[in-house]
């Protein structure tokens, strides 16, 4: 973070008290706040930070942003902490002349994020989103993050409601947009997935007019909305033919894919080191960046060459005797479906079965029931050859996992699962684990193979 006057930052809250002095840091949290730094004193569900601003005082906070007084501390008072934070971030962001991609979607926004970065990485001083620090606080601490040396940034937006990627991208301001799917995530506080595909519309509101978009054409929801925004509109896509850039010849290795970039005539291979049509979709977006922002095909591919996934996030390993993909990190009807498409590409060496661990999708309402079953469908589809269920809602995707003839077997104790499929196990498996973050599915997967590779 550069400079910013004290001043400077009551007027971007609306204050105005007056404060003298420059801060380089701003802070959420006293257990790990730096000296001189401006600390926000932020509300949460199980907290609030106005307990702890003496505390920021005593280790060196220079002022703080607070919603009430506090005797003997420079306080610059609001009425919102959080939205003051957010306010912080787009004035210190509206300092900086970058290109901006602002990256939002049901599934598949963090993998997206990383190329994207990847790719502009190649040429340019990127910043991006650290993990999924994607929410009201994580946002602008990422913004703050910017500094003169930087050329673009690629920031990832996530939402449970509507009105907020509203606010997150009022604050980023991004100078192009990538909606990745619209799928069942959140869909117990949006409603349906016309309220799902309305809240990622929002990204828009912080955009200008002549900004792009770029849209999976793969995507219904999306591709009929592509003719419906007025702006510059791109596409990606697999399936459709009329996408702007489109992946062809798609041939699926044991750790590695190819495939043909088809855009405007011209045509390059890639290969990328991660399987999936769902990452060809990922990487196909991050070309059409890089492309919009003048990379050459070669800069673009040596960029994806590289590409490695986040340990929980369909990360491919071997462990012991058997292949792991690991994908614990959350879970919805689309990213359980391209994680199977992932374990039916395998191919197990000899005698070795595709076992699929799949536990419960949280977060999903009243349609929790429908959304598991139709998770059987695909079980039911794959090339899976057995499937352990682990947890109440999970077991709906058994039941119907059973209509297809599938081995399954239902678990909603975890010690007794990672019992039995310890024991289940044999030379040459591979092993799909997939659930919900809060399943912790993890923790299976080191109970049998004891943390290492």
């Amino acid at each position: 973070m550069e400079i910013l006057t004290l001043s400077e930052i009551a007027k971007a809250v609306g204050s105005t008290v007056a404060i003298d002095g420059n801060i380089t840091e701003i802070s959420t949290d006293t257990r790990t706040i730096p000296k001189g730094c401006l600390f926000v004193a932020i509300k949460g569900n199980n907290f609030d930070g106005h307990d702890y601003i003496q505390t920021a005082f005593e280790k060196g906070a220079k002022a703080v942003i607070s919603e009430r007084n506090v005797d003997g501390c420079n306080c610059i008072l609001v009425e919102s902490t959080r939205k003051a934070l957010l306010d912080i971030a787009r004035y210190y962001r509206s300092k900086f002349n970058i290109n901006l991609v602002g990256v939002t979607g049901s599934v598949g926004k963090t993998t997206t994020k990383e190329m994207i970065a990847l790719v502009l990485s190649e040429r340019f001083n990127t910043l991006k989103t650290t993990g999924n620090l994607n929410n009201e606080i994580g946002l602008p601490k990422t913004l703050l993050n910017l500094d003169s040396s930087n050329e673009c940034a690629v920031i990832e937006m996530g939402m449970s409601h509507f009105g907020e990627i509203s606010r997150l991208t009022k604050t980023a301001l991004p100078t192009m947009a990538v909606i990745t799917n619209i799928g069942f995530s959140h869909i117990e506080n949006l409603g349906s997935q016309q309220g799902i595909l309305k809240a990622k519309l929002e990204i828009l509101e912080g955009m200008d007019g002549s900004a792009p978009i770029f849209l999976n054409a793969d995507d219904i929801s999306l591709y009929q909305t592509s003719y419906q925004l007025g702006r510059e509109t791109i596409t990606f896509g697999i399936d459709n033919e009329d996408s702007d850039f489109r992946g062809l010849n798609i041939q699926q290795f044991e750790d590695y894919t190819t495939f043909t970039v088809s855009w405007n005539g011209n045509f390059k291979d890639i290969k990328l080191p991660a399987i999936g049509k769902h990452n060809v979709l990922n990487a196909l977006v991050s070309f059409a960046i890089g492309t919009k922002l003048g990379l050459t095909p070669d800069e673009i591919s040596n960029a994806l060459s590289k590409y490695k996934s986040d340990s929980l996030r369909q990360n491919i390993v071997r462990k012991g005797e058997q292949s792991v993909i690991i994908d614990c990190y959350n879970a919805s009807p689309d990213s359980m479906k391209a994680s199977l498409m992932v374990l039916s590409q395998m191919l197990p060496k000899e005698h070795g079965r595709r076992i699929a661990v799949l536990g419960d999708m949280l977060e999903l309402g009243e349609m929790s029931q429908s959304l598991h079953s139709m998770v059987g469908d695909f079980v039911g589809q794959s090339k899976a050859d057995i499937l352990f269920c682990y947890g109440v809602e999970a077991q709906n995707i058994g039941k119907v996992a059973l209509n297809y003839g599938k081995e399954v077997r239902f678990f909603t104790e975890k010690s007794e699962l990672n019992k039995t499929l310890k024991d289940f196990l044999k030379p040459n498996d591979v092993i799909l684990f997939k659930a919900s973050r809060g399943m912790k599915l993890e923790e299976t997967i080191d109970y049998i193979f004891g943390g290492k590779d």
